[in-house]
């Protein structure tokens, strides 16, 4: 009997992380921009002040979408915008680390965010296809 009772409260502190896990929904949501700016919705645009703003294409990954765009400034990235990412916790957790990284380096040759390697990977695929569009 006096074991009972400690199985009994240990099985019930093992359940309760498994009662309240929340699966991903595989649903993508938008997010706010690390430096504000009115981009507009074309996939290639140019401004009177020399802004030119680029969308990538959509990448679908086990988790959800992720989609990217691009704002430069001449030719500084000067805003990253993400458009569409799984709806998950280790993503929502890795998207400032990436946009911050995209900003530092200036280009798509960036870390992958351990915890959340399928959004870094579709960010990261995004983010060059928008570069590339610039070139084109």
């Amino acid at each position: 009997m006096k074991r009972a009772i400690p199985v009994l409260i240990l099985s019930v502190a093992g359940l309760i992380p498994v009662w309240r896990y929340e699966p991903s929904t595989g649903t993508s949501t938008a997010t706010s921009t690390v430096v504000p700016s009115p981009a507009p919705a074309s996939s290639s645009a140019s401004s009177s002040s020399g802004k030119q703003t680029f969308t990538g294409t959509t990448v679908t990954t086990e988790k959800g979408d992720v989609q990217v765009r691009i704002t430069y400034d001449g030719s500084e990235i000067t805003t990253v915008e993400m458009l569409k990412q799984p709806n998950h916790p280790q993503t929502t957790a890795a998207v400032p680390k990436l946009i911050a990284e995209t900003l530092t380096a200036q280009s798509a040759d960036i870390d992958t965010v351990s915890g959340a390697t399928l959004t870094s990977d579709g960010y990261k695929e995004s983010l060059q296809a928008a570069i590339d569009a610039k070139g084109a």
